[in-house]
C-alpha cells in the first residue's frame, strides 16, 4: 500500500482519537481553572497545561497501540518510552503553538477559555498529525 492512502486511512483514526483526546483536555482544563485555580494566570496558563499533558499521555498511548501499531515494536517498552519523549517533545511545540493562539483568541475576542482552547487546538492538531505520521511513527 502506498505511503498516501496509508496516511489517508490513518487520518480518520487520528480524527478519532483526537476528538477523545480534546474531550479529555477539555474536561480536565474545565475542572482545573473552574474549580483549583481562580487567578489569570492559573485559568490561562496552568490550567492548559495540566490538561494538555492529561491529553498526550492518552492520545500517545491511542496511536501507539492503534493508530500507528503496524509501525511499532508493542512488546519494546524502551521504544514505547523513546518515542513518547519524542512524543512529548513534539506536543510540547504543538503546546506553544496552542497556547499562542489561546491567548491571542482570548486578547482578540475575549472568548472564554475552553472555547479559546478548542478553537487552538483545531490548528495544532493539524501540526501534531504530521509530525506524528513524519516524523515520530515513521
Amino acid at each position: 500500500m502506498g505511503r498516501k492512502v496509508e496516511t489517508a486511512l490513518r487520518i480518520p483514526k487520528y480524527v478519532l482519537v483526537s476528538a477523545a483526546g480534546t474531550v479529555v483536555d477539555t474536561a480536565v482544563l474545565w475542572l482545573v481553572s473552574h474549580h483549583i485555580f481562580h487567578s489569570f494566570a492559573g485559568e490561562y496558563l496552568l490550567s492548559p497545561f495540566i490538561s494538555f499533558e492529561c491529553a498526550v499521555l492518552f492520545n500517545f498511548i491511542c496511536s501507539f497501540f492503534l493508530i500507528w501499531k503496524d509501525r511499532m515494536d508493542i512488546g519494546n517498552a524502551r521504544a514505547f518510552m523513546s518515542r513518547y519523549l519524542l512524543y512529548n517533545l513534539s506536543c510540547t511545540m504543538t503546546f506553544l503553538l496552542k497556547m499562542g493562539l489561546l491567548l491571542f483568541f482570548k486578547f482578540l475576542f475575549g472568548w472564554d477559555v475552553v472555547i479559546c482552547n478548542l478553537t487552538a487546538l483545531c490548528v495544532s492538531g493539524i501540526v501534531n498529525f504530521v509530525m506524528s505520521d513524519r516524523v515520530i511513527f515513521r
